[in-house]
């Protein structure tokens, strides 16, 4: 008789186990079924789905696309927190006191018309924004310190409603910030292929923020201009080829091929001899290599951080070997000295800017714009 009730009471527990994985994977289809899924038109890293009571944002991972980086689970701050809620990391939104690591996400908020919702930044000696900076001064934005050892007291103190910071892959994850159980809002936009699937994660930011309407609006307005400006570089007959940077220490770090600079050149009618490098970011090359490459290319791009402007004559001076490029003889190249030129503040989010830099530098003869945003040609 004990044997039996134990055999029964095996067969019901398999039974009530069974039909609750069943009743779970019901309420799990009928989930993912109720939604209304944003329709995202170029960026390939992140989804976002509108339910009920709460959205869900799904972020890939850039190195291994087919798992996710993050899940966000995003709340409305002035409904209660659902009783239900799938796996993921709880933010209630519109963001309204947040940690901002980097300058390009704090102009894109200033952009959008969100720009107190920034409580605090890291790298302040990096943002290139003179609002920022008086706001520090005056008390109403909290300089965190270094974003890679943040002032973890500040931070306390701060209390901020999410961190806002760039993932990099193999990093060992962020440090003691992970465990103040802030939501970490892991901004993969630069790891996006095409600069238009950058510019696109506005979208997100902007739901994030409480203003995905202005967001929307602002990126139609890219999309458009962007179009406009590939179908006129198309209108060309000229092709010249463009390469970039210079050497730091032993290397030249060189976009990839991958990278959103890569496709802005390509979209540009230029070619870039680096084409071939499958990267998405950066990739360091003996000197050697570049001038076998681009030794006679048309055009030299580069960016530098300093209190004045670069010339030929600090370029030979740094190093003879860059005066035997074409572009450093037919002085052809191009300087953006980020000190003062907001290129990496505003270039993410309004490629179209950069791409008419290019159009004007790759394809003079086209004429009718407004002169260069952020290049200037060296003397």
């Amino acid at each position: 008789m004990i044997k039996l009730m134990n055999k029964l009471l095996i067969l019901w527990f398999s039974i009530a186990v069974l039909c609750g994985a069943c009743g779970s994977g019901k309420r799990q289809a009928e989930h993912s079924l109720s939604g209304d899924t944003l329709e995202v038109r170029h960026a390939r890293l992140f989804t976002w789905v509108d339910y009920k009571d709460y959205q869900v944002a799904t972020l890939r991972n850039p190195w291994d696309t087919l798992h996710v980086l993050h899940t966000y689970i995003l709340v409305p701050r002035d409904k209660e927190l659902p009783s239900m809620l799938p796996q993921g990391t709880v933010v209630r939104t519109p963001l309204q006191r947040s940690l901002v690591y980097s300058a390009v996400h704090c102009s894109l908020l200033q952009e959008l018309g969100v720009g107190s919702s920034i409580a605090g930044v890291c790298d302040l000696k990096y943002i290139c924004l003179d609002s920022i900076h008086s706001a520090v001064r005056a008390g109403r934005i909290v300089d965190c310190g270094d974003a890679m050892q943040p002032d973890l007291e500040r931070v306390i103190d701060l209390s901020p409603d999410a961190v806002l910071l760039s993932p990099f892959e193999n990093s060992g994850g962020y440090g003691k910030i992970e465990k103040l159980n802030i939501p970490l809002i892991e901004c993969a936009d630069y790891m996006e292929t095409s600069a238009l699937g950058r510019a696109e994660w506005v979208r997100l930011y902007g739901r994030l923020f409480g203003v995905a309407a202005e967001a929307d609006s602002l990126f139609q307005e890219v999309e458009q201009r962007y179009g406009e400006l590939c179908h006129r570089a198309s209108l060309s007959s000229v092709r010249l080829s463009v390469f970039s940077e210079r050497k730091s220490g032993s290397a030249w770090y060189m976009p990839g091929g991958g990278s959103t600079l890569a496709g802005l050149y390509r979209d540009a009618c230029a070619d870039y001899p680096f084409d071939y490098t499958p990267q998405n970011g950066s990739v360091p090359l003996a000197f050697e290599t570049v001038f076998d490459k681009a030794g006679e290319a048309d055009v030299w791009l580069i960016k530098y951080n300093s209190p004045k402007d670069l010339t030929y004559d600090d370029l030979r001076a740094e190093y003879a070997g860059y005066a035997r490029f074409k572009a450093f003889r037919q002085h052809t190249i191009y300087g953006c000295n980020t000190a003062y030129i907001p290129y990496y503040e505003e270039t993410p989010f309004h490629p179209e800017r950069l791409l008419e830099d290019f159009i004007q530098m790759f394809h003079p003869e086209l004429g009718g714009f407004g002169g260069l945003h952020y290049f200037r040609k060296l003397e």
